[in-house]
């Protein structure tokens, strides 16, 4: 399981600022501490077939890289698919082979007249297992391919990544950090700057089998901890027409993120649903081939820049 890796990316000349608004919805901090505490080792977990991986550390400029509170790392495999009871699981015999298959969508192939940049210098991205293959050389052999150089691409000089499969806001698996306790740590730790929120996939399969947590505590108990900096959220997507992680539940998420985002100005949503390829997903209609994951990383990067970029601002939540 992928802990975190710290990227320093090289300085850019770009004397970048983003002025985001801070502390508008600090009344939403506290509202569900409780419930995140009570349901830590909820029976709804959620379980995601991953493979397991070692701790990747990315130095694109001599950087540290340290491993952060969570499970420790290992170089053992844990893909593979549980029957826990009150553990919904995905069906068995799915695999999760690095191939890539179909045609490159518009994300991979998007050609702009000026290059992307964007106002955000640091980015904390935090993500289940449809992170790890973005940061994976099982799935992107390719260093230049992988999220942390997709967001130097853009001008982004520090990365925080976090990516664990299984993960959720909430619920915790055994040896893992949730997605609000990473955030909270990091910023706790003096993290500011833009963050990007991948989770979801895991959140609304989990309502979905009955957690009292809704989708919406969820994600402000994320936007919280934000304390108005920039926020890129990822939606989400699957192919699958039943069950916890049907594309039924994946579109209450998807709408449940629009009603926050008219909530926090510091808010934008990646439209990943809108440009994602079935081609791109493996047989379990959830992760994703070499090629997906390489149009996930330079895609989140690009939205990124569209989202917050340098010496502009960008209008709507939404960004496709």
């Amino acid at each position: 399981m992928l802990d975190w890796v710290l990227v320093q990316l090289p300085h850019s000349p770009a004397d970048s600022r983003h002025e985001a608004t801070r502390g508008q919805h600090r009344r939403h901090r506290h509202r569900r501490r409780k419930t995140l505490g009570r349901l830590a080792t909820s029976s709804a977990v959620v379980v995601f077939a991953v493979c397991g991986l070692a701790l990747i550390g990315v130095s694109l400029a001599g950087a540290l890289t340290d491993q952060a509170e969570g499970a420790p790392a290992t170089g053992t495999h844990s893909g593979g698919l549980t029957g826990q009871p009150g553990v919904a699981a995905l069906p068995r015999g799915t695999a999760m082979p690095p191939g890539a298959s179909g045609r490159p969508g518009r994300a991979a192939t998007a050609r702009h007249a000026a290059p992307l940049r964007t106002s955000c210098r640091s980015v904390a991205h935090i993500g289940d297992s449809t992170s790890v293959g973005l940061v994976s050389s099982l799935y992107l052999p390719d260093l230049a391919e992988r999220l942390a150089a997709q967001y130097a691409r853009v001008g982004v000089q520090k990365a925080l990544i976090s990516a664990s499969g299984g993960r959720s806001i909430v619920e915790t698996l055994p040896g893992q950090v949730n997605g609000y306790n990473v955030a909270l740590g990091w910023a706790g730790r003096g993290y500011r700057g833009c963050w990007v929120i991948a989770l979801g996939t895991n959140d609304t399969a989990n309502v979905s089998i009955g957690s009292p947590v809704t989708r919406m505590d969820r994600i402000e108990e994320m936007m919280s901890v934000a304390r108005g900096e920039p926020v890129l959220w990822v939606n989400v997507w699957s192919l699958l027409g039943s069950g916890p992680w049907s594309q039924a539940n994946m579109r209450l998420w998807n709408a449940t993120l629009l009603q926050a985002c008219a909530r926090y100005p510091n808010m934008r949503i990646f439209d990943w649903a809108g440009v994602v390829r079935p081609s791109w997903f493996i047989s379990d209609g959830i992760h994703y081939t070499s090629q997906g994951y390489a149009a996930r990383a330079r895609a989140i990067a690009s939205a990124l820049a569209r989202a917050f970029p340098y010496n502009a601002e960008s209008h709507g939540c939404v960004i496709g």
